[in-house]
């Protein structure tokens, strides 16, 4: 079968025309044609007058033969053999453990990448515990409520911590752009479309499922694992992480991991721990760092979320195509380098979505965007972030910037009124530097809901003045974004984690044999898509350590 790309159709093309172009992209009779199968599908809208439509195809012919096609565009790179994207395991399942008494791999933490990490290792016969601090995805969703319409905090289950993770609670992007040869992503979505997730996720350029689609996804993949042997745990917070001198692998590691003590008191045995425990587990990372795993800090972003109505920023991107079914609910992507060497850009833009209240301790308030499937809300919501560094701005120590984070979660907790409202300001009162006293054409969509006032307060003095450098730059490439009425609201602090737990090419810690850091909480990932991706890595290194 051959892979065509870049076969380009105007906006309202029919369902013949796909065929008709890539038998006159091949110099071929329609009729050679046996199978076709859309693979992808992207849109250019740069011209929006004129927005393209863009194909990549699978397509088996029954004349001429592969190879005459392949020679005749040898010099060309538009058609190729199509890669076989069916995913294959690293070892044989169901997996035999060496020994029968051998201990069960553990997962920390239930979010996309262990969820991955799970499935995997239980596809391979590995029978994985997965520890999860939060609830199982419906109290989780109930508790979540509470906060925004009651403001009631449940700590260990909210839209940081319980089953799904934080993707859980955002517009369910299912796209990224890690290197992806393997083809490991198209087994993500694979399972995804498995669970209950729509079939186009496999074909649109850029899949997203949304919240409510989520969850129902989140509860099958659940089942899955439980069939195959897995167990998970709700309400299970790892405590201690056990270590011991590991004199056979000191060349490389200091320690190896035997084990974990939960919160109940109980201790569970393992040489193999997989820690998926997202960007927000603080106290985690705390206990890690005086456990003696190697952390280092990194940078991450801080800002505020912005919102304007849906339909300014569909006109803006696609003229007189917006609201076209076939291309939804427009987003954007926005960088600007400041004068005074900073960046600010816009980060998990949610069309059509709604900004919620993300906090995860007490006395602290935390923005971050969701939206449903359809994307059909009122307003486009974003976060317009700068970006930070612990050389520049927390250098004092490891976990500085956890400091740093909790230090303006407080500051915006105050500023809302200490009751979970979120502080926010117009947008044209910020960059006239001017207090807001309440709202005008744009409603602001964060519950429990907002408190007016000045943003300036916010945010260190440099990140303010990069984002009111930033926003009239914005509005040159989206009309409207520097509209008056828009909405900042703050803080926007956990774009991603601000620490690092060093691995080794093994996907081991650097100083701990058994522990495989891994995902968002360890700094490598950033989303849905590339957290799973990463499980999938790390879950194939336990496997191989396991039965080999």
């Amino acid at each position: 079968m051959l892979r065509l790309t870049e076969i380009k159709l105007p906006l309202d093309h029919n369902d013949s025309d796909l065929r008709i172009a890539v038998a006159t992209k091949l110099r071929i009779s329609e009729t050679d044609i046996v199978e076709l199968e859309v693979f992808k599908r992207s849109y250019d809208a740069r011209k929006k007058t004129n927005i393209l439509l863009i194909y990549q195809v699978n397509v088996e012919l029954s004349t001429p033969d592969e190879q005459a096609i392949l020679e005749r565009f040898a010099n060309q790179s538009f058609v190729r053999i199509a890669p076989d994207t069916h995913y294959q395991f690293v070892a044989s399942t169901p997996a035999v453990f060496p020994i029968e008494e051998q201990q069960r791999p553990i997962i920390i933490g239930f979010g996309p990448c262990g969820m991955l990490a799970a499935l995997i290792l239980a596809q391979m016969g590995l029978k994985p515990i997965v520890l999860e601090r939060g609830q199982n995805v419906k109290q989780r969703t109930q508790d979540t409520w509470d906060l925004w319409r009651k403001g009631n905090l449940h700590t260990e289950s909210n839209v940081q911590f319980g089953e799904g993770g934080a993707g859980t609670f955002s517009d369910g992007k299912l796209y990224s752009q890690v290197k992806d040869k393997r083809h490991l992503g198209r087994k993500v979505l694979t399972e995804f479309v498995k669970a209950g997730a729509p079939e186009q996720i496999l074909t649109v350029a850029k899949p997203h499922i949304g919240t409510f689609k989520l969850v129902k996804m989140v509860e099958h993949m659940r089942a899955e694992i439980i069939e195959l042997g897995g167990e998970i745990r709700f309400g299970a917070k790892v405590e201690t992480l056990h270590r011991e001198p590991s004199i056979e692998n000191m060349d490389k590691h200091d320690a190896q991991i035997t084990g974990v003590t939960l919160s109940s008191g109980e201790t569970l045995h393992s040489r193999h721990l997989i820690l998926a425990i997202g960007h927000s587990a603080r106290d985690s990372f705390e206990m890690l760092l005086e456990q003696g795993v190697y952390i280092e800090p990194k940078p991450f972003s801080i800002g505020f979320r912005i919102e304007h109505p849906q339909s300014v920023i569909d006109a803006a991107r696609f003229g007189e195509h917006a609201g076209n079914p076939i291309l939804g609910a427009a987003d954007y992507k926005l960088v600007h380098h400041c004068d005074s060497g900073r960046s600010v850009y816009s980060f998990c833009m949610c069309p059509g979505g709604t900004v919620v209240a993300a906090t995860s301790e007490p006395g602290r308030v935390v923005t971050n965007g969701m939206s449903q499937y359809s994307r059909n809300e009122r307003n486009a919501n974003a976060a317009i972030v700068v970006g930070i560094t612990p050389e520049q701005d927390y250098p004092e120590h490891v976990l500085a910037g956890i400091d740093l984070q909790r230090e303006l979660e407080s500051l915006a907790y105050k500023l809302g009124g200490s009751d979970y409202s979120a502080p926010a300001q117009l947008v044209g009162d910020f960059l006239k530097n001017k207090p807001s006293t309440g709202p005008r054409t744009v409603t602001p969509s964060y519950q429990p809901g907002v408190t007016y006032g000045d943003l300036s307060k916010a945010l260190p003095e440099f990140a303010i003045t990069a984002i009111r450098e930033a926003i009239p730059e914005f509005n040159k490439q989206i009309k409207g974004f520097s509209m008056s009425d828009a909405v900042l609201t703050g803080v926007e602090t956990r774009t991603s984690s601000p620490i690092c737990i060093k691995r080794s090419k093994d996907f081991q810690s650097i100083n701990t044999t058994g522990l495989y850091p891994a995902g968002e909480g360890a700094g490598y990932a950033g989303g849905i898509l590339s957290a799973a991706i990463d499980g999938i890595k790390v879950a194939e290194a336990v496997a191989l350590d396991l039965i080999q």
